[in-house]
């Protein structure tokens, strides 16, 4: 796999994840009917987090293959295990992931938006933020770039719905 491979794999993965998963926390705070301070220090709390465990599992999975390679004595491109790929992947996850989280930490900046209006704005902006990462991907991967756009806005789609639903179903419990 070539070096550009590599960096647009992590770029994508990182930022499909950021969003994702972000929005997951976002969606099952808000269906569990959390206040707005819980949905920013959980969904800042776990971008770090997560964004950071994605990078630290993308290097150590690089390395070992790297190692792997190294040990059976095949040629392998040690410049991929150097750590950058390890630093788009962290960066692409946190950048994309804080966009579900714009119309709650606004007010940290001095915006404000409408309590009743965050959560819609917060899925206008997950659903926007999916479909342009995958439709980015036409430039490398080729192809029609709403479908591209369109793959990862349904597959991220799933993962919300999900956390939605069991935050609220796991709050009727809890409360």
């Amino acid at each position: 796999m070539k070096i550009m491979d590599k960096y647009l794999k992590g770029a994508v993965l990182g930022a499909s994840d950021g969003i994702v998963t972000t929005f997951a926390v976002v969606a099952g705070v808000v269906g569990a009917g959390f206040a707005t301070e819980i949905i920013i220090v959980l969904g800042i709390a776990n971008m770090v987090a997560d964004g950071i465990s994605m990078a630290v599992g993308d290097f150590l999975g690089e390395r070992s293959i790297s190692r792997m390679h190294k040990h059976s004595g095949e040629k392998y491109d040690q410049a991929i295990s150097d750590g950058k790929t390890s630093v788009i992947t962290f960066f692409s996850f946190v950048i994309a992931g804080t966009l579900p989280l714009l119309p709650y930490i606004a007010m940290l900046f001095g915006f404000s938006v409408a309590k009743d209006k965050q959560f819609l704005m917060s899925v206008i902006a997950t659903l926007t933020a999916m479909f342009f990462v995958g439709s980015l991907r036409t430039y490398v991967i080729k192809g029609n770039w709403w479908k591209n756009g369109l793959e990862m806005l349904l597959v991220g789609s799933v993962a919300a719905v999900a956390a939605y639903s069991l935050g609220a179903y796991i709050e009727s419990f809890v409360r």
